[in-house]
């Protein structure tokens, strides 16, 4: 099992790993070694986690997650598939992990006593700059 955080972990056999060729410089090792990794994860049939955490999750993925609820994450940042490899199950454990996390809710609270005083001075003030502004014996 893959530690996620808060308690919950997913199933290795839950992630689906293929390699792939890697674009960028690299030389003739680009062209003949598939180093790349491409990490697909089936979010929305995981057994592994709730709900709740799986519409978090779908919400950090953004693009990276499928029509059929599937992320799907890519990493070609190293020149050997197994760093690859650990790459890209680090950044799915890193976004499962802040999806595991719930927010925090609102605290509604009302504005202070100097606050509220400040405001009205303000409001006072601009009133007197307006004043300013017309024409005498207008009013």
């Amino acid at each position: 099992m893959i530690p996620v955080g808060r308690g919950l972990s997913i199933d290795p056999r839950e992630i689906t790993l293929s390699f792939i060729r890697a674009s960028g410089p690299g030389g003739q090792n680009v062209n003949k070694v598939s180093t790349a990794v491409e990490l697909r994860f089936d979010l929305a049939h995981s057994p592994s986690l709730p709900e709740a955490v799986k519409r978090r999750a779908a919400r950090l993925a953004g693009r990276r997650l499928t029509l059929d609820g599937v992320i799907v994450l890519r990493a070609d940042r190293f020149r050997t598939q197994e760093m690859n490899r650990e790459d890209a199950e680090a950044r799915l454990v890193a976004l499962l992990s802040e999806a595991a996390v719930p927010p925090t809710p609102r605290v509604k609270t009302k504005p202070g006593k100097a606050a509220k005083a400040r405001r009205t001075d303000a409001k006072t003030g601009r009133g007197k700059v307006k004043a300013l502004r017309r024409k005498p014996g207008s009013e």
